[in-house]
Protein backbone atom coordinates (compact mmCIF):
# COMPACT_ATOMS: atom_id res chain seq x y z
CA UNK A 1 0.00 0.00 0.00
CA UNK A 2 1.33 3.30 -0.80
CA UNK A 3 1.67 6.09 1.22
CA UNK A 4 -0.63 8.33 -0.05
CA UNK A 5 -3.35 5.51 0.54
CA UNK A 6 -2.25 4.83 3.72
CA UNK A 7 -2.49 8.78 4.55
CA UNK A 8 -5.93 9.14 3.00
CA UNK A 9 -7.30 6.14 4.79
CA UNK A 10 -5.65 7.52 8.43
CA UNK A 11 -7.52 10.99 7.31
CA UNK A 12 -10.78 9.47 6.54
CA UNK A 13 -10.52 7.42 9.99
CA UNK A 14 -9.55 10.05 12.15
CA UNK A 15 -12.82 11.71 10.68
CA UNK A 16 -15.25 9.26 11.05
CA UNK A 17 -14.05 8.07 14.68
CA UNK A 18 -13.80 12.03 16.29
CA UNK A 19 -16.87 12.64 14.64
CA UNK A 20 -18.72 8.74 16.74
CA UNK A 21 -16.82 9.98 19.68
CA UNK A 22 -18.45 13.28 19.73
CA UNK A 23 -22.06 12.01 19.12
CA UNK A 24 -21.02 9.03 21.66
CA UNK A 25 -22.34 9.72 25.57
CA UNK A 26 -19.47 7.75 26.66
CA UNK A 27 -18.01 9.60 29.81
CA UNK A 28 -14.96 7.38 30.71
CA UNK A 29 -13.43 7.81 27.29
CA UNK A 30 -13.27 11.73 28.09
CA UNK A 31 -9.73 11.74 28.03
CA UNK A 32 -9.32 10.43 24.84
CA UNK A 33 -8.87 13.59 22.74
CA UNK A 34 -6.47 14.94 25.66
CA UNK A 35 -4.27 11.82 24.94
CA UNK A 36 -3.99 11.55 21.43
CA UNK A 37 -3.84 15.61 20.47
CA UNK A 38 -0.31 16.08 21.32
CA UNK A 39 0.85 12.94 18.93
CA UNK A 40 -0.22 14.84 16.09
CA UNK A 41 1.58 18.20 17.60
CA UNK A 42 4.66 16.18 17.74
CA UNK A 43 3.97 15.30 14.20
CA UNK A 44 3.22 18.59 13.14
CA UNK A 45 6.18 20.31 15.19
CA UNK A 46 8.68 17.58 13.52
CA UNK A 47 8.11 19.07 9.53
CA UNK A 48 7.80 22.47 10.75
CA UNK A 49 11.34 21.97 12.32
CA UNK A 50 12.84 21.30 8.88
CA UNK A 51 10.78 23.76 6.82
CA UNK A 52 12.92 26.65 7.33
CA UNK A 53 16.28 24.98 6.40
CA UNK A 54 15.02 23.10 3.20
CA UNK A 55 13.50 26.29 2.29
CA UNK A 56 16.84 28.52 1.98
CA UNK A 57 18.65 25.67 0.97
CA UNK A 58 16.36 24.87 -1.81
CA UNK A 59 16.15 28.60 -3.26
CA UNK A 60 20.10 29.27 -2.66
CA UNK A 61 21.13 25.84 -4.83
CA UNK A 62 18.60 27.19 -7.29
CA UNK A 63 19.85 30.59 -7.17
CA UNK A 64 23.52 30.56 -6.81
CA UNK A 65 24.51 28.66 -9.77
CA UNK A 66 26.99 31.03 -12.23
CA UNK A 67 24.51 31.13 -14.91
CA UNK A 68 21.48 30.80 -12.85
CA UNK A 69 20.86 35.08 -12.74
CA UNK A 70 18.60 35.68 -15.74
CA UNK A 71 16.64 32.75 -15.75
CA UNK A 72 15.93 33.40 -11.71
CA UNK A 73 14.57 36.94 -12.22
CA UNK A 74 12.49 36.12 -15.37
CA UNK A 75 11.02 32.81 -13.54
CA UNK A 76 10.40 35.14 -10.41
CA UNK A 77 8.51 37.43 -12.53
CA UNK A 78 6.49 34.86 -14.49
CA UNK A 79 5.74 33.61 -11.00
CA UNK A 80 4.24 36.37 -9.71
CA UNK A 81 2.33 37.30 -13.20
CA UNK A 82 0.79 33.78 -12.75
CA UNK A 83 -0.12 34.05 -9.31
CA UNK A 84 -2.03 37.13 -9.72
CA UNK A 85 -3.73 35.55 -12.81
CA UNK A 86 -4.78 32.54 -10.68
CA UNK A 87 -5.92 35.17 -7.70
CA UNK A 88 -8.12 37.26 -10.00
CA UNK A 89 -9.73 33.46 -11.39
CA UNK A 90 -10.45 32.81 -7.75
CA UNK A 91 -11.97 36.56 -6.77
CA UNK A 92 -13.74 36.04 -10.25
CA UNK A 93 -15.45 32.76 -9.06
CA UNK A 94 -16.60 33.92 -6.29
CA UNK A 95 -18.22 37.30 -8.07
CA UNK A 96 -19.95 34.75 -10.28
CA UNK A 97 -20.91 32.19 -8.16
CA UNK A 98 -21.57 33.30 -4.78
CA UNK A 99 -24.44 35.85 -4.77
CA UNK A 100 -26.80 33.29 -6.45
CA UNK A 101 -25.86 30.57 -4.15
CA UNK A 102 -25.55 32.93 -1.03
CA UNK A 103 -29.42 34.40 -2.13
CA UNK A 104 -30.59 30.72 -1.88
CA UNK A 105 -30.02 31.39 2.19
CA UNK A 106 -33.41 32.15 4.15
CA UNK A 107 -31.86 35.07 6.81
CA UNK A 108 -34.09 34.89 9.56
CA UNK A 109 -33.64 38.77 11.53
CA UNK A 110 -33.87 37.21 15.12
CA UNK A 111 -30.74 34.38 14.07
CA UNK A 112 -29.01 37.05 12.43
CA UNK A 113 -29.42 39.28 15.46
CA UNK A 114 -28.42 36.53 17.73
CA UNK A 115 -25.44 35.49 15.45
CA UNK A 116 -23.90 39.16 15.16
CA UNK A 117 -24.24 40.23 18.98
CA UNK A 118 -22.55 36.41 19.79
CA UNK A 119 -19.72 36.86 17.76
CA UNK A 120 -19.03 40.61 17.30
CA UNK A 121 -18.05 41.72 20.92
CA UNK A 122 -15.17 38.86 20.31
CA UNK A 123 -13.77 40.77 17.60
CA UNK A 124 -11.95 43.59 19.32
CA UNK A 125 -10.73 47.25 17.94
CA UNK A 126 -7.10 45.63 19.25
CA UNK A 127 -7.00 43.80 16.23
CA UNK A 128 -5.71 45.72 13.49
CA UNK A 129 -4.15 45.25 10.00
CA UNK A 130 -0.77 46.36 10.02
CA UNK A 131 -0.34 49.39 7.82
CA UNK A 132 0.77 48.90 4.21
CA UNK A 133 4.09 51.27 4.75
CA UNK A 134 5.27 48.83 7.10
CA UNK A 135 4.63 46.01 5.32
CA UNK A 136 6.97 47.25 2.69
CA UNK A 137 9.46 48.08 5.08
CA UNK A 138 10.23 45.05 6.98
CA UNK A 139 10.25 42.99 3.61
CA UNK A 140 14.27 43.91 4.59
CA UNK A 141 14.94 41.98 7.58
CA UNK A 142 17.15 43.58 10.59
CA UNK A 143 18.24 40.54 11.68
CA UNK A 144 17.95 37.67 8.99
CA UNK A 145 18.33 34.97 12.15
CA UNK A 146 15.69 36.73 13.61
CA UNK A 147 13.39 36.38 10.54
CA UNK A 148 14.41 32.11 10.57
CA UNK A 149 13.75 32.41 14.65
CA UNK A 150 9.87 34.07 13.71
CA UNK A 151 9.13 32.19 10.95
CA UNK A 152 9.29 35.47 8.76
CA UNK A 153 9.10 33.83 5.54
CA UNK A 154 8.49 36.56 3.06
CA UNK A 155 11.59 38.56 4.50
CA UNK A 156 13.75 35.39 5.25
CA UNK A 157 12.85 34.37 1.16
CA UNK A 158 14.82 38.40 0.35
CA UNK A 159 17.74 38.08 2.58
CA UNK A 160 18.17 34.20 1.21
CA UNK A 161 17.66 35.46 -2.57
CA UNK A 162 20.07 38.21 -2.35
CA UNK A 163 22.85 36.37 -0.49
CA UNK A 164 22.74 33.66 -3.06
CA UNK A 165 23.19 36.61 -5.98
CA UNK A 166 25.86 37.76 -4.14
CA UNK A 167 27.28 34.52 -4.12
CA UNK A 168 27.65 34.81 -7.87
CA UNK A 169 30.05 37.74 -7.25
CA UNK A 170 32.73 36.02 -5.51
CA UNK A 171 35.43 33.59 -6.63
CA UNK A 172 33.58 30.34 -7.94
CA UNK A 173 35.67 28.22 -5.83
CA UNK A 174 34.46 29.83 -2.56
CA UNK A 175 30.98 30.14 -3.99
CA UNK A 176 30.84 26.08 -4.58
CA UNK A 177 31.81 25.82 -0.68
CA UNK A 178 28.73 27.48 0.11
CA UNK A 179 26.68 25.94 -2.00
CA UNK A 180 27.88 22.25 -1.58
CA UNK A 181 27.19 23.10 2.05
CA UNK A 182 23.16 23.81 1.70
CA UNK A 183 23.45 21.09 -0.61
CA UNK A 184 23.95 19.04 2.04
CA UNK A 185 22.04 20.35 4.43
CA UNK A 186 18.82 19.62 1.29
CA UNK A 187 20.03 16.10 0.93
CA UNK A 188 19.64 15.65 5.01
CA UNK A 189 16.62 17.45 5.33
CA UNK A 190 15.01 15.45 2.56
CA UNK A 191 16.18 12.04 4.53
CA UNK A 192 15.21 13.47 7.56
CA UNK A 193 11.74 14.45 5.86
CA UNK A 194 11.48 10.66 4.74
CA UNK A 195 11.52 9.27 8.29
CA UNK A 196 8.94 12.44 9.22
CA UNK A 197 6.76 11.03 6.27
CA UNK A 198 6.75 7.54 7.61
CA UNK A 199 4.55 7.89 10.36
CA UNK A 200 2.71 10.47 8.57
CA UNK A 201 -0.64 8.59 8.65
CA UNK A 202 -0.52 8.48 12.43
CA UNK A 203 0.29 11.80 12.86
CA UNK A 204 -2.98 13.14 10.49
CA UNK A 205 -5.36 10.64 12.11
CA UNK A 206 -4.05 12.06 15.92
CA UNK A 207 -4.63 15.74 14.45
CA UNK A 208 -7.89 15.26 12.43
CA UNK A 209 -9.37 12.72 15.36
CA UNK A 210 -8.80 15.67 17.97
CA UNK A 211 -10.44 18.26 15.54
CA UNK A 212 -13.28 16.43 14.67
CA UNK A 213 -14.11 14.67 17.91
CA UNK A 214 -13.75 18.72 19.22
CA UNK A 215 -16.28 20.00 16.79
CA UNK A 216 -18.57 17.15 16.04
CA UNK A 217 -21.12 17.17 13.46
CA UNK A 218 -22.72 21.16 12.42
CA UNK A 219 -25.78 21.24 12.87
CA UNK A 220 -27.97 22.65 9.85
CA UNK A 221 -28.23 25.91 10.91
CA UNK A 222 -27.57 29.41 8.88
CA UNK A 223 -23.76 29.17 10.05
CA UNK A 224 -23.89 25.34 8.78
CA UNK A 225 -25.28 26.33 5.37
CA UNK A 226 -22.61 29.26 4.65
CA UNK A 227 -19.70 26.92 5.26
CA UNK A 228 -21.06 24.16 3.67
CA UNK A 229 -21.59 27.00 0.72
CA UNK A 230 -17.85 28.23 1.26
CA UNK A 231 -16.11 24.76 1.17
CA UNK A 232 -18.62 23.99 -1.46
CA UNK A 233 -16.79 26.33 -3.64
CA UNK A 234 -13.16 25.88 -2.69
CA UNK A 235 -14.04 22.11 -3.79
CA UNK A 236 -15.05 23.33 -6.78
CA UNK A 237 -11.99 25.51 -7.16
CA UNK A 238 -9.71 22.66 -6.43
CA UNK A 239 -11.43 20.56 -8.94
CA UNK A 240 -10.51 23.18 -11.84
CA UNK A 241 -6.88 23.35 -10.84
CA UNK A 242 -6.74 19.29 -12.36
CA UNK A 243 -8.05 19.78 -15.91
CA UNK A 244 -5.56 23.30 -15.92
CA UNK A 245 -2.70 20.86 -14.80
CA UNK A 246 -3.73 18.42 -17.64
CA UNK A 247 -3.98 20.77 -20.63
CA UNK A 248 -1.74 23.43 -19.20
CA UNK A 249 0.80 21.51 -18.12
CA UNK A 250 0.59 18.17 -19.90
CA UNK A 251 0.76 16.24 -16.92
CA UNK A 252 -1.92 13.01 -16.65
CA UNK A 253 -4.95 13.49 -14.37
CA UNK A 254 -3.68 10.01 -12.74
CA UNK A 255 -0.41 11.00 -12.13
CA UNK A 256 -1.34 14.35 -10.32
CA UNK A 257 -3.74 12.79 -8.30
CA UNK A 258 -1.71 10.41 -6.87
CA UNK A 259 1.24 12.98 -6.60
CA UNK A 260 -0.94 15.46 -4.54
CA UNK A 261 -2.53 13.48 -2.02
CA UNK A 262 -0.32 13.52 0.37
CA UNK A 263 0.36 16.94 0.70
CA UNK A 264 -3.34 17.70 0.27
CA UNK A 265 -4.22 15.18 3.23
CA UNK A 266 -1.25 17.02 5.13
CA UNK A 267 -2.12 20.50 4.04
CA UNK A 268 -6.00 19.43 5.44
CA UNK A 269 -5.49 18.79 8.54
CA UNK A 270 -2.60 21.20 9.28
CA UNK A 271 -4.14 24.26 7.56
CA UNK A 272 -0.76 25.29 6.87
CA UNK A 273 1.01 25.35 3.85
CA UNK A 274 4.31 26.41 5.28
CA UNK A 275 4.31 22.97 6.90
CA UNK A 276 2.78 21.33 3.51
CA UNK A 277 5.87 22.68 2.04
CA UNK A 278 8.29 19.11 2.31
CA UNK A 279 5.36 16.98 0.78
CA UNK A 280 4.72 19.74 -1.68
CA UNK A 281 8.07 19.66 -2.93
CA UNK A 282 7.78 16.30 -3.02
CA UNK A 283 4.75 16.04 -5.39
CA UNK A 284 6.50 18.57 -7.53
CA UNK A 285 9.74 15.84 -7.46
CA UNK A 286 6.93 13.06 -8.44
CA UNK A 287 5.81 14.95 -11.38
CA UNK A 288 9.17 15.22 -12.63
CA UNK A 289 9.17 19.44 -12.17
CA UNK A 290 13.20 19.98 -11.89
CA UNK A 291 14.76 20.94 -8.40
CA UNK A 292 15.94 24.53 -8.99
CA UNK A 293 12.58 25.55 -10.68
CA UNK A 294 10.89 23.83 -8.05
CA UNK A 295 13.31 25.86 -5.53
CA UNK A 296 12.34 28.95 -6.90
CA UNK A 297 8.42 28.57 -6.99
CA UNK A 298 7.35 26.92 -4.27
CA UNK A 299 8.89 28.90 -1.77
CA UNK A 300 7.68 32.48 -3.42
CA UNK A 301 4.36 30.52 -3.71
CA UNK A 302 4.07 30.14 0.25
CA UNK A 303 5.01 32.85 1.09
CA UNK A 304 2.55 35.20 -1.19
CA UNK A 305 0.45 32.99 -3.77
CA UNK A 306 -3.18 32.58 -1.12
CA UNK A 307 -5.35 30.84 -4.06
CA UNK A 308 -8.12 30.45 -2.21
CA UNK A 309 -8.50 33.41 0.40
CA UNK A 310 -9.75 35.35 -2.21
CA UNK A 311 -12.85 33.17 -3.09
CA UNK A 312 -13.84 32.39 0.64
CA UNK A 313 -12.77 35.92 1.90
CA UNK A 314 -15.27 37.49 -0.89
CA UNK A 315 -17.69 34.76 -0.18
CA UNK A 316 -17.70 35.53 3.58
CA UNK A 317 -18.15 39.70 2.68
CA UNK A 318 -21.29 38.57 0.48
CA UNK A 319 -22.33 36.86 3.06
CA UNK A 320 -21.81 39.47 6.02
CA UNK A 321 -23.41 41.82 4.30
CA UNK A 322 -26.35 39.57 3.73
CA UNK A 323 -26.87 39.16 7.62
CA UNK A 324 -26.78 43.29 8.38
CA UNK A 325 -29.41 43.67 5.19
CA UNK A 326 -27.15 45.04 3.28
CA UNK A 327 -27.78 44.86 -1.13
CA UNK A 328 -24.44 45.76 -2.65
CA UNK A 329 -24.78 46.90 -6.02
CA UNK A 330 -22.84 44.90 -8.98
CA UNK A 331 -20.10 47.49 -8.77
CA UNK A 332 -19.87 47.27 -5.01
CA UNK A 333 -19.61 43.75 -5.58
CA UNK A 334 -16.62 43.69 -8.02
CA UNK A 335 -15.00 45.87 -6.24
CA UNK A 336 -14.93 43.86 -3.29
CA UNK A 337 -13.85 40.79 -5.21
CA UNK A 338 -10.72 43.18 -6.87
CA UNK A 339 -9.47 44.36 -3.93
CA UNK A 340 -9.66 41.30 -1.27
CA UNK A 341 -8.30 39.35 -4.39
CA UNK A 342 -5.34 41.82 -5.09
CA UNK A 343 -4.86 42.32 -0.60
CA UNK A 344 -4.14 39.23 -0.49
CA UNK A 345 -0.39 38.60 -1.22
CA UNK A 346 -0.30 41.32 1.46
CA UNK A 347 -1.68 39.08 4.52
CA UNK A 348 -0.25 39.16 7.58
CA UNK A 349 1.54 35.54 8.52
CA UNK A 350 -0.72 35.10 11.75
CA UNK A 351 -3.85 33.13 12.45
CA UNK A 352 -7.04 34.47 10.54
CA UNK A 353 -4.77 37.10 8.95
CA UNK A 354 -6.52 36.45 5.57
CA UNK A 355 -9.87 37.41 7.57
CA UNK A 356 -7.74 40.89 8.60
CA UNK A 357 -7.36 42.26 5.64
CA UNK A 358 -10.62 42.78 4.35
CA UNK A 359 -11.20 45.20 7.60
CA UNK A 360 -10.39 48.61 4.97
CA UNK A 361 -12.38 46.90 2.53
CA UNK A 362 -15.24 46.83 5.22
CA UNK A 363 -14.83 49.93 6.66
CA UNK A 364 -14.44 52.15 2.75
CA UNK A 365 -17.89 50.37 1.73
CA UNK A 366 -19.32 50.74 5.12
CA UNK A 367 -19.90 47.55 5.94
CA UNK A 368 -19.92 46.71 9.95
CA UNK A 369 -15.88 45.34 10.83
CA UNK A 370 -17.43 43.45 13.73
CA UNK A 371 -19.05 41.03 11.28
CA UNK A 372 -15.64 39.55 10.60
CA UNK A 373 -15.57 38.52 14.06
CA UNK A 374 -18.43 35.56 12.67
CA UNK A 375 -15.85 34.97 9.84
CA UNK A 376 -13.42 34.00 12.25
CA UNK A 377 -15.77 31.62 14.51
CA UNK A 378 -15.70 29.38 11.33
CA UNK A 379 -12.37 29.86 9.51
CA UNK A 380 -11.25 26.43 11.55
CA UNK A 381 -13.18 24.82 9.03
CA UNK A 382 -12.98 26.73 6.11
CA UNK A 383 -9.20 27.49 6.70
CA UNK A 384 -9.00 23.32 6.24
CA UNK A 385 -10.13 23.38 2.42
CA UNK A 386 -8.62 26.99 1.37
CA UNK A 387 -4.77 25.58 2.57
CA UNK A 388 -6.30 22.42 0.92
CA UNK A 389 -6.53 24.80 -2.25
CA UNK A 390 -3.82 27.00 -1.79
CA UNK A 391 -1.59 23.59 -1.59
CA UNK A 392 -2.88 22.38 -5.20
CA UNK A 393 -2.57 25.62 -6.78
CA UNK A 394 1.37 25.92 -5.35
CA UNK A 395 2.21 22.38 -7.28
CA UNK A 396 -0.24 23.40 -10.17
CA UNK A 397 1.79 26.81 -10.70
CA UNK A 398 4.88 24.99 -10.70
CA UNK A 399 4.17 22.27 -13.41
CA UNK A 400 2.54 25.23 -15.73
CA UNK A 401 6.21 27.29 -15.22
CA UNK A 402 8.09 24.39 -15.89
CA UNK A 403 6.17 23.19 -19.25
CA UNK A 404 6.36 27.00 -20.55
CA UNK A 405 10.27 26.62 -19.82
CA UNK A 406 10.53 23.25 -22.02
CA UNK A 407 8.23 24.41 -24.47
CA UNK A 408 10.50 27.62 -25.09
CA UNK A 409 13.50 25.47 -25.03
CA UNK A 410 15.12 27.71 -22.11
CA UNK A 411 17.94 26.53 -20.41
CA UNK A 412 17.20 23.10 -18.65
CA UNK A 413 16.50 23.60 -14.81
Amino acid sequence: MSLATKILIALVLGLASGIAYSLSETSFLHFLPTLIEPIGTLWVNAIRMTVIPLLMALLLTAIADQNASNWVAKLGAKSIGLFIVMTLGSALLALVAAPPLLALLEIDSTVSRELLESTSRDFGSEVILPPFRDWIVTLIPVNPFSAAVDGSILQLLVFTGLFAIALLRIEDKKRETVVHFFTGIKEAMFVLIGWIMAVAPIGIFALVFSLSATLGVSTITLLGSFISIVCSLIGLLILLLYPLAFFGAGVPLGKFARALAPAQAIGFSTRSSLATLPATYAAAEELGISDKLAGVVLPIAVALFKFASPLARTTGTYFIAGLYGIDLSFIELSTIALAIGLLSFYSPGIPSGGLLIMAPIYTSLGLPVEGIGILIAVDLIVDMFITTANVTANVTSAALLSKFHRTNHQQSL
